[in-house]
């Protein structure tokens, strides 16, 4: 199932996000973790991808066994960053015999050797640039690209975020998820203002549970997420206890997604951070709302 069939059934839903092992020691554990979260059956499951692919045939076959033995409708991430157009067309093809139709496209992170490198000959600059080739190769693929609410790390001004969704829009893309955010009043001054730009594909807010204090840290320098002083008290209260800062972290996240169905929102992806007791957890706190109609 397409997610733009998802996203227009007419009922509030919940998917998730997992990621592939990075190496073969921890396969098992991590496969484990996805299949505990597949068996939740939730809307949708993403399968992000390594940087410069290093995780490429993980994501395959992760995605492969969620839509095929769990029968949950999946999207794989692809990137395209430093990667020939040959590599990413047999990827592509890939994914189109393992029966994947969803893609998320994105550009995906820099790779730290090559930040200084020339790119100039790189087959694939942007997010759009592989969005294109995914239209030129007739895959029929419902394809996702990446949007920030406040501001993407590298942009100067919001106002170049949304001028880079419309040429998204215009290579081919057909929805967009949201990196991490906290204060949910910024979600919705995002919406207003690119539906105002006339961008009107469906975006779907990405909530992270924060679960230890650590994340706090990491969440803020790989996305530059404001963190608002609720959650920070919350942090400095918790953090040390790391029951009790799980709690605490999935009832911040519940309360977020809670929010958002109830001022218009309808569809809301989890970062899940391959964690099962999280992703439970926050399903069953939204039980008797999820399946509701719209």
């Amino acid at each position: 199932m397409k997610i733009t069939d998802i996203l227009s059934s007419g009922k509030f839903t919940l998917s998730f996000e997992v990621f592939p092992p990075k190496t073969e020691s921890v396969f098992d554990s991590v496969k484990s973790a996805i299949e505990e979260i597949a068996a939740l059956h939730p809307a949708f499951m993403s399968v992000t991808y390594g940087a410069g692919g290093g995780t490429s045939q993980y994501t395959l076959d992760m995605a492969r066994e969620i839509k095929h033995q769990y029968n949950v409708p999946t999207l794989a991430h692809l990137t395209c960053v430093s990667s020939s157009r040959e590599t990413v067309r047999h990827r592509i093809r890939a994914f189109q015999a393992a029966g994947i139709e969803n893609i998320m496209a994105l550009r995906g992170d820099i790779p730290e050797e090559m930040a200084h490198a020339d790119r100039s000959g790189w087959d694939y600059q942007h997010a759009t640039d592989l969005m294109e080739e995914l239209a030129r190769m007739k895959g029929d693929f419902c394809i996702g690209g990446a949007c920030y609410p406040e501001i993407h790390p590298e942009s100067r001004d919001q106002k170049g975020d949304i001028r880079y969704l419309k040429e998204k829009a215009a290579a081919g893309c057909h929805f967009f998820t949201t990196q991490m955010f906290f204060d949910n009043h910024l979600l919705y001054n995002f919406l207003y203002k690119i539906r105002e730009a006339g961008i009107s594909l469906p975006v779907i807010p990405g909530i992270m549970p924060i679960t230890n204090g650590r994340q706090v840290e990491r969440a803020v320098k790989l996305s530059g997420s404001f963190i608002p002083q609720r959650f920070k008290s919350l942090v400095d209260r918790f953090g040390h206890d790391p029951r009790a800062m799980m709690q605490a972290g999935i009832a911040y996240a519940t309360d977020q997604i809670i929010d958002l169905y109830a001022n218009g929102i309808t569809n809301v992806h989890v970062y899940t951070m391959n964690k099962p007791e999280v992703a439970r957890k926050i399903q069953e706190n939204l039980s008797s709302i999820l399946g509701k109609s719209v």
